[in-house]
């Protein structure tokens, strides 16, 4: 917001300094970003008087000009044509630095010299463009610096508003809040204008079909409008704040909204078809505004139609199809109220940012609706000649009721630290225009919320009023006091910590994704049409529609860290994330929130360097991972089914992973299909876990054995098994002998190849043995060894090689 030292000053009588001001709107809660100076840097251009203007002899669109400049006669090379003698001028004598740091020099123009530069108001940044030099009006002293002398010296404050604070969105806002400061009263001139033309009954109408995104629109209509430009003032005005002018009508428009933070809308009502205005959402359409954009509306779009279509899009801006125009004569003027809902979304989705849209989704104030609205009318009946209709359309429907609050003051003393009485609070709270309702007035206030105040909902928003009117300065300073209690870490929690510690221990990088994503990712990774993964919870207002639900699974959200990844050529990935999913329970507000670790392996098994192997990472690695949390876990009885796993999983390489009948997860090398679906061209490995199975088939009972002092004695075994016997089968077996002697059984190699007929395959298998109360003899081992292979030959029919 932008807003000027002298525009206040219309408002409020004030004393401060532009610099005080700016420390006590700063301390108030509204930041002051930038101050800038206008017309200080520019005390040596002066008033001047050409004495004579003569043709150049060395070139015919250059003058040679005799300057009086209240002191002393210069002479001047000036390259306008629009001066004559006589003519008081902008002079920027030698020395000047204008605008963009151009200094003026004396020098030689073609032969003649030059002592200083005859100004334009664009040389003196105040206006974008001009036709010739800056021809001030006569009566003005000679040698006095041109910006005081017009009286357009003046301080421009930019303000950096916090998003709850709309009703700072004016001029009047602001000076409201200075009034506050400073003690004294806010000064609002009456509205004096007369209604001279017909009715406006018979000539127009407005009708509100969704009340719900337009509670209140109000219209008038003004004949025998001149358009034409904007006075002076009025352009220097709102050029000072950085606004074009445009026209008469159209300037007023934009003055009134920065004056009243009222948005409004000049229709050329000869446009309208119909002659009438429809408030409603006109469906999927398309419509051209007045920077010459089209955009397709959709259904939830409000806009202002005339009989037949869309002509401004609600509270963001018009339509180039009622625009005004030169012979414009006859304007309905718009003052209205919009839901600020449904003016970000639109404004948001279409991309259209304007003064008119950021003060109603902020939230503009309904009441103000007419007053803007007159106020308008006065200064076009002024300004463009225009004849006012009797009487104002002012649908409003259903009134809003001011909300009441009440504010306790022990409570604000408490919360500020603060010993004030009722009486400061009262005056604190009525110095920014807040109404005092009956209350207890011994203990506390209640108090009315004006219209303009949308921000103050409960009762510690006007404790932070009082702080802010009564100073945050005079807030005292005091350590916070607290208490340090123990907190009994949950087991789950401690569960959960060590998995991700143990996770980057083996190498991985934790990555956080949105828990929203598009609900098309559940093709994406392949999943039935009745897998219960598919019933999503959507979000009510989401971002963008690849934040539409809440995710059932991690697996999309790291294939798109993948796919990233791959993109910028970072092909060697180790990650991780353990993360919460969500699933709807029937009849239940909040959803069920199971969390999962999903890790993904792809690239090479160890970093780039000269002493690595530069193998890449496969299944196994990944196995190994899931292997190390099982053991960190105590989690026994792990078998790996290569017959189920998950859509999105290669089959055929890929198992589920269960404990006992607990299935705690899958494990597998990504679909092809997959992959592609995610632009992912190198092999994936995916392990997934439900965090809540491992926790529950955890064994926590731990059982101590002492360490032998005896040695070992291994022995090797090679068996010729059929192909399709797996690993954990043949593990399996040979575990189930149960001998106390046996200390560990490894199987450490595989074989399929020439010497091995078809559809088998050699394993070799290393039995530790070890005994804790004596030395082992041979003939032991030897025993409890051939029984193993007698079992791996009757229920493996394996043959010993």
């Amino acid at each position: 917001m932008i807003v000027t030292y002298k525009w206040l000053k219309e408002f409020v009588d004030f004393d401060l300094s532009p610099e005080d001001l700016a420390h006590r709107l700063t301390m108030a809660g509204l930041e002051v970003d930038r101050i800038e100076y206008i017309g200080a840097e520019l005390d040596a251009v002066i008033v001047a008087k050409l004495l004579s203007v003569d043709r150049h002899p060395e070139a015919d669109r250059l003058t040679v000009c005799r300057v009086d400049n209240g002191t002393d006669e210069v002479q001047v090379v000036c390259g306008a044509t629009n001066h004559k003698t006589g003519d008081l001028v902008a002079l920027a004598q030698v020395g000047a630095v204008l605008p963009g740091d151009f200094i003026i020099k004396k020098s030689k123009i073609r032969g003649e010299v030059s002592q200083g530069m005859l100004c334009s108001e664009k040389e003196l940044a105040l206006a974008d463009e001009s036709a010739g030099i800056m021809i001030l009006p006569a009566g003005l002293n000679l040698g006095q610096p041109v910006f005081e002398a017009l009286d357009l010296k003046d301080v421009r404050y930019e303000l950096g508003l916090t998003p709850n604070r709309a009703d700072c969105l004016s001029v009047v806002g602001i000076a409201r809040e200075v009034a506050a400061m400073v003690g004294r009263q806010l000064n609002l001139s009456e509205l004096l204008f007369l209604e001279e033309g017909g009715p406006i009954g018979p000539e127009t109408s407005v009708e509100i079909v969704d009340v719900d995104k337009c509670p209140r629109y109000a219209a008038r209509l003004i004949k025998n409008i001149k358009i034409g430009p904007s006075p002076d003032w009025l352009v220097k005005r709102l050029e000072t704040i950085g606004l074009r002018s445009i026209n008469n009508v159209v300037d007023v428009t934009n003055y009134v909204m920065m004056e009243l933070g009222q948005p409004l809308h000049a229709f050329d009502f000869r446009l309208l078809r119909g002659g009438k205005i429809v408030v409603r959402c006109p469906g999927e359409t398309e419509f051209t505004t007045l920077n010459g954009q089209s955009h397709k509306l959709i259904d939830s779009d409000l806009a202002i139609c005339d009989a037949e279509g869309p002509v401004a899009l609600a509270g963001i801006m018009g339509g180039e199809n009622s625009e005004i125009q030169p012979e414009t004569e006859m304007v309905l003027l718009e003052s209205a109220y919009f839901d600020p809902i449904s003016i970000r979304r639109s404004s948001k989705r279409l991309g259209l940012h304007t003064d008119s849209s950021h003060r109603f989704e902020r939230g503009a104030d309904i009441n103000i609706v007419p007053v803007a609205l007159n106020r308008a009318a006065a200064l076009i009946t002024e300004l463009a000649s225009g004849t006012v209709c009797k009487g104002m359309l002012d649908i409003y429907p259903k009134v809003i009721e001011l909300r009441k609050i009440s504010i306790g003051l022990e409570k604000t003393n408490t919360i500020l630290g603060l010993n004030l009485t009722l009486q400061q609070i009262q005056e604190h709270l009525q110095s920014i225009g807040l109404n005092l309702c009956v209350g207890d007035k011994s203990e506390s206030l209640q108090v009315e919320i004006p219209t303009f105040r949308p921000d103050l909902e409960r009762e510690i928003d006007l404790i932070e009023e009082v702080a802010r009117l009564n100073g945050y300065d005079q807030i005292p300073v005091t350590m916070p006091v607290g208490q340090t209690e123990g907190v009994t870490i949950t087991p789950a929690h401690a569960a959960v910590t060590a998995l991700r510690e143990k996770m980057v221990a083996a190498g991985f990088s934790e990555v956080i994704n949105y828990s929203f994503v598009s609900a098309d990712v559940d093709d994406r990774i392949l999943l039935a049409s009745d897998d219960v993964r598919r019933e999503h919870i959507k979000i009510l207002n989401p971002l963008t529609e690849t934040q539409a639900v809440m995710r059932t699974s991690l697996v999309p959200s790291l294939l798109e860290n993948v796919s990233r990844n791959l993109a910028y050529r970072s092909l060697d990935l180790h990650l991780f994330e353990l993360r919460p999913v969500f699933f709807p329970i029937a009849g239940q507000d909040l959803p069920q929130e199971p969390k999962q670790l999903t890790a993904i392996m792809s690239g090479g098994r160890e970093p780039l360097g000269w002493c690595q192997g530069g193998n890449l990472s496969d299944f196994y690695d990944l196995k190994g991972v899931a292997e190390a949390l099982f053991e960190m876990m105590y989690i026994p009885d792990l078998h790996w089914d290569a017959a189920g796993s998950e859509p999105y999983l290669h089959p055929g390489k890929s198992c589920t992973i269960s404990s006992g009948r607990k299935r705690l997860g899958v494990l597998g090398e990504l679909h092809p299909k997959v992959a592609a679906n995610y632009d992912i061209s190198t092999p994936l490995f995916l392990l997934e876990l439900d965090v809540a199975a491992l926790l529950e088939a955890a064994d926590n009972k731990f059982v101590f054995k002492p360490i032998s002092r005896f040695p070992d004695v291994y022995r090797d075994s090679a068996f010729l098994l059929d192909e399709n016997i797996s690993a954990e089968t043949i593990l399996t077996t040979l575990k189930s002998s149960r001998s106390n002697l046996i200390e560990a059984i490894t199987l450490f190699d595989v074989y399929c190849g020439q010497g091995i007929p078809d559809g088998k395959k050699s394993v070799a298998v290393r039995v530790n043995y070890r005994s804790i109360e004596r030395t082992l003899t041979d003939d032991e081992i030897t025993k409890v060894h051939n029984r193993l292979v007698k079992t791996m030959e009757k229920v493996l029919a394996a043959q010993l090689r």
